[in-house]
């Protein structure tokens, strides 16, 4: 038989708990929200690697401004698309996509940015990175999508590995549709990837103010779009 407790707690404790706890819910309601969203199909391995060690950059970027809180999203295999823990700790982010192997399947953006739509009517959400190379999927669609998107100031910032004709032009009109921007990188420019994640970051936490004082060639690449 389990022991009772040796005291009650007083009406004074019971206060400053519950005190704590709004202050916290306040403080995390308040943290600037990011979406990360990477591609995990087959074909992604290698830039799934890269981009669980670029992540860092995100936090990293966000320090100077209030602390970034960070989902991790990702689609592979048959009709798999996983949603994380929202998370403060770029280590713990990192774990989470060390954990995951990628699979062979079809593409769903679509399920990605309806997730996002979800996640912003819950609880604001300053921006959307999504890492992909491929679109299989209904461009008309996901252009309706993102419009809705930059109705409620959810930008997406997509960034393209390569250069496959039918994903530029779609992703393309989509960050233009939300009011984002987008951006395509190969597998020799680690550090352009990793630039642009950070000015991303730099936006999230502090808005154009905080991207304009990063002198990298991925915030001067954003802010070239994100003015227009």
């Amino acid at each position: 038989m389990a022991k009772l407790p040796s005291r009650r707690s007083s009406r004074t404790e019971i206060d400053s708990f519950l005190n704590k706890s709004q202050t916290i819910a306040t403080v995390r309601k308040q943290q600037p929200r990011l979406l990360f969203a990477v591609d995990a199909t087959a074909s992604r391995q290698p830039t799934w690697d890269r981009a669980s060690h670029l992540q860092q950059e995100m936090f990293l970027a966000a320090q100077q401004g209030t602390t970034l809180s960070v989902q991790l999203c990702y689609y592979r295999g048959f009709a798999d698309f996983h949603a994380g823990p929202w998370t403060t700790d770029s280590e713990a982010l990192a774990r989470q996509m060390g954990q995951v192997s990628c699979e062979g399947g079809h593409t769903q953006i679509e399920r990605l940015l309806r997730h996002a739509l979800a996640e912003h009517g819950k609880n604001r959400l300053r921006a959307v990175v999504f890492i992909g190379d491929a679109l299989e999927e209904n461009p008309d669609t996901l252009c309706q999508l993102a419009g809705q998107c930059g109705l409620l100031q959810l930008p997406l910032f997509i960034f393209q590995e390569g250069q496959m004709g039918d994903a530029r032009s779609c992703f393309s009109s989509m960050a233009r549709l939300s009011k984002g921007a987008w951006a395509s990188f190969d597998n020799h420019s680690a550090s352009a990837l990793a630039s642009l994640l950070g000015a991303v970051a730099s936006y999230a936490s502090g808005g154009m103010q905080a991207l304009e004082r990063q002198a990298t060639e991925g915030a001067k690449l954003l802010l070239q779009q994100l003015k227009h």
